[in-house]
């Protein structure tokens, strides 16, 4: 495959440690909400080396110790890799089976990006786009966590649309005969892992099935439309990682040659890349909570923003979870082409006037429990149809933000891998 193939092997890096199931940890995305969770996670690792100190757990973004936090992460990658914690894997794919705790097996191939191929903003025509919009306020603080890291360990999942599956079964139809790389448990109820280095033989038939998601007229006829540049990887989770990655590498390219900003580490991206039809992946809606708000206000002025009526009717649906009460709520004459858009113009407008924090929950149970908690009001919504994301992608551009999820927050890929980036 090319060298400017926007999804090709890459140097990975794998821990050599004891205790692998300590240093694995779980996206830094989630359980922003659940302090406990991280607070467990930090006493499971214990003084073991673990991922959890080479990455920055977004609940901990406002803290003040944001900076030291940050110094102590590039500290430990330092350390970490002059102690020879990693064994190394050149130019390699990666073929992952994660089984979850309900048992289903989710695979994926873990290889590298390159970020010229890929372009977050709404309308993009690039072959790696965006599936929901991007906050551009979020990637500042996300910058400063990466500019002077000496590693980048993914937690994002692209993917691909490949109906026949051809590239996970190719990948995985020899995997008795591949270098294990790790197998091991996965804390915090997150299941088990096992990746498998890929021989040059199944290589050749991933870049072969990769490079024929690719084929315009292929393309063409699989979503009927023309005119329309190819999508041929959407990213599921992480965008704003990989958002990140970007923004890194443009601002490294003002200080380059163009020779040396083509050759540049930093120019890729270590992700896993998942067959959006795999059995195992499961799209989940992604719910609201907002904080420090009157819910009763709150409800008001959604009902003056549009026709709304506390039932199930026609219409777009929602439930709603107060201290007090709860129903589903239509809206009528919806601002979006989805429920969760229609909900979050509204909320946006709402809490620039009116104050209060939102917060992005996976897990029904987790938001009923915090909407009920006083000043607070949740948001229950429903979940997007799997077969409906790329053509939707192609012909509308980013879906609003935070409008599925794929699987539960344990499901969630967890920090292993590392890949040299300076």
């Amino acid at each position: 495959m090319s060298n400017f193939a926007a999804f090709s092997p890459a140097d990975i890096l794998v821990p050599a440690v004891k205790e692998p199931e300590k240093w694995s940890v779980v996206a830094c995305d989630q359980y922003t909400s659940q302090p406990e969770y991280w607070r467990e996670t930090a006493d499971i690792v214990g003084d073991a080396p673990s991922a959890l100190n080479l990455v920055f757990p977004e609940i901990y973004l406002k803290d003040a110790d944001f900076d030291a936090r940050i110094n102590r992460i590039n500290e430990h990658m330092n350390r970490y890799m002059s102690d020879g914690i990693f064994r190394g894997y050149s130019e390699s794919y990666f073929y992952i089976e994660r089984t979850m705790a309900n048992g289903k097996v989710r695979r994926g191939l873990i290889g590298k990006i390159d970020l010229t191929q890929y372009d977050y903003n709404k309308g993009s025509e690039s072959l790696i786009r965006a599936t929901e919009g991007t906050v551009l306020e979020r990637i500042p603080p996300r910058v400063k966590i990466r500019e002077n890291a000496l590693l980048e360990l993914p937690h994002v999942m692209l993917l691909i649309d490949d109906r026949a599956d051809k590239v996970m079964s190719h990948a995985a139809e020899r995997k008795d005969k591949y270098e294990l790389a790790y197998d091991f448990c996965l804390m915090q109820n997150g299941g088990r892992v096992r990746g498998w280095k890929l021989d040059e033989y199944a290589e050749a038939f991933v870049d072969a099935d990769l490079k024929d998601l690719a084929d315009p007229g292929a393309f063409e006829k699989k979503y009927g439309v023309t005119g329309k540049k190819v999508l041929q990887f959407a990213v599921g989770d992480g965008n704003h990682s990989l958002a990140t990655a970007k923004e890194c590498y443009n601002r490294l390219t003002a200080h380059l040659t163009p020779e040396e900003a083509l050759n540049h580490p930093a120019r890729y991206a270590l992700v896993e890349l998942v067959n959006l039809h795999d059995p195992a992946l499961e799209f989940e809606a992604i719910h609201r909570v907002v904080f420090g708000v009157n819910p009763e206000h709150l409800l008001n002025e959604l009902f003056k923003r549009y026709e709304c009526v506390y039932a199930a009717a026609e219409g777009q649906r929602f439930d709603y979870v107060t201290k007090d009460k709860c129903g589903t709520i239509t809206v009528k004459n919806p601002a979006s082409a989805l429920a969760v858009g229609t909900l979050q113009l509204f909320l946006d407008d709402y809490l620039a006037r009116f104050g209060g924090r939102i917060d992005y929950i996976h897990g029904k149970d987790v938001t009923e429990s915090l909407a009920r908690e006083d000043g607070n009001i949740g948001f229950i919504l429903p979940a997007m149809e799997k077969p409906d994301l790329f053509r939707t992608v192609i012909l509308d551009g980013a879906l609003p933000r935070k409008t599925f999820s794929m699987g539960e927050a344990c499901e969630k890929r967890f920090y292993l891998e590392a890949r040299r980036i300076r």
